[in-house]
């Protein structure tokens, strides 16, 4: 018996590297999909994204941070006090607008943690940490005992490999007693704070291929696109803060906690004030 399953997270709206991770995992010759959560915001491809997640159809689905983001800005319950939720909330209201109550509804239903067997080994999946999809405790130089609780989970069968993803790194170490944590980058924003490895902003994503005696193939994979696809898609689809995810398809840098930078474009879009407009009419 011998799986081989593409294990994909942080999509982040980037319609052009999902494509591109996808057709390269048909190549490979995926049997399935695990996605690890933050599949939209803040690209502008929200319906184009979803049908091609639906298409996939993961076997394995868990909720990121972003994912939260989503639904509760998309329901109006975001509050607008610091620029960054004003961001967020925005975009969400942009999700909200473009996508429908179903796709929303469908990713307030995520769980945060899933155990799964494949062969004789016993996956951990989660977003971050198992109960907590946000933060940066599980940070790639981060200390282990961080990273043990991704292990030390309730389950009926002892967890052997964990894996999480949130931080937008590949990633393969070990917990205390050795057991394998893996993290296989993000789809739509890698990074990393070395300029020689940030220079890389290809799709990154993750094949495990499982055998009857354990893991038989751990390949990173780096798949890259037409960034000015994207870039431009942003504009032709007014985007909010069609700049900033411009800026970012060619630095590979996000802005979200630049609150000094989102206070700008905040102010000059009136992005708070559009805001409240969508919430107090959810809210009715």
């Amino acid at each position: 018996m011998r799986t081989r399953i593409a294990v994909f997270s942080d999509v982040h709206g980037n319609f052009s590297a999902f494509e591109a991770m996808y057709q390269d995992s048909l190549k490979q010759g995926v049997d399935q999909y695990w996605f690890i959560g933050d599949l939209l915001m803040p690209g502008p491809s929200v319906l184009k994204v979803w049908n091609l997640f639906e298409k996939i159809a993961p076997q394995v689905v868990v909720r990121g941070n972003w994912d939260d983001l989503v639904v509760r800005g998309a329901r109006g319950l975001m509050d607008t006090e610091k620029p960054s939720h004003v961001y967020f909330a925005r975009l969400a209201q942009y999700v909200a607008q473009h996508g429908s109550t179903d796709l929303i509804d469908s990713l307030a239903s995520w769980p945060l943690h899933v155990t799964k067997q494949v062969g004789p080994l016993n996956f951990g999946i989660s977003h971050n940490l198992p109960k907590l999809n946000m933060g940066q405790d599980l940070f790639p130089t981060k200390p282990t005992a961080n990273f043990d609780r991704l292990v030390n989970v309730e389950s009926e069968q002892p967890v052997d490999v964990a894996v999480y993803a949130h931080v937008h790194h590949q990633l393969l170490r070990y917990a205390d007693d050795e057991r394998i944590i893996l993290n296989p980058g993000a789809v739509g924003e890698p990074f990393n704070h070395w300029p020689g490895l940030q220079r890389d902003l290809r799709a990154h994503y993750l094949i495990l291929e499982v055998d009857d005696q354990g893991l038989a193939e751990t390949s990173f994979r780096h798949v890259g696109y037409d960034r000015m696809v994207e870039s431009t898609r942003a504009h032709s689809d007014a985007l909010p803060y069609a700049e900033l995810y411009q800026r970012m398809m060619k630095t590979g840098l996000a802005y979200t906690h630049d609150d000094e930078l989102l206070r700008q474009f905040n102010d000059r879009y009136h992005y708070a004030d559009e805001y409240r407009q969508f919430a107090d009419q959810k809210l009715r």
